[in-house]
């Protein structure tokens, strides 16, 4: 029985582009959305960059291979004085799916967070996303919270 390489979770590199922009797309098809290429170059270009407005990102690295995305943020929250974070992109390539990528990439952002002095990070998901779903019930807490957004 073969064991799979350790995953490395690390923040995301200038040379990472193209193996993040396939994931990135991989992960928006799921969710039957796509994006124009100005804004694959925008938002690249905003998870490297040092406004603590913006995004960052951390990938999931193993065998010299990305095979794992997540961009999160930080912000002002009306009800705490610390601020919180949202995760907004979570990955794994189906390849890696079960081997334990998304819990690296969450607790990533949990620990990122805890740096930040963020102690409460959420996120969102569809409610189909089961395959997903599995994992954040046992790393976090569903809350009874619906969405809404302008039409």
């Amino acid at each position: 029985m073969s064991t799979a390489a350790p995953v490395a979770i690390r923040p995301l590199r200038a040379e990472d582009r193209a193996p993040w922009a396939e994931m990135w797309t991989d992960y928006l098809a799921f969710y039957k959305s796509t994006v124009p290429a100005e804004v694959y170059d925008s938002t690249f270009a905003r998870l490297l960059g040092d406004d603590p407005r913006d995004f960052n990102a951390l990938v999931a690295e193993q065998d010299g291979r990305l095979v794992g995305l997540t961009h999160y943020l930080f912000h002002r929250h009306a009800w705490k004085i610390e601020e919180v974070c949202y995760l907004q992109d979570l990955y794994a390539r189906p390849d890696t799916r079960g081997t334990g990528v998304g819990r690296a990439l969450i607790e990533g952002v949990y620990a990122a967070a805890d740096a930040h002095g963020a102690p409460s990070v959420y996120w969102l998901t569809q409610d189909f996303n089961d395959t997903a779903r599995r994992l954040y019930d046992r790393i976090g807490t569903l809350t009874p919270f619906v969405k809404y957004q302008r039409p």
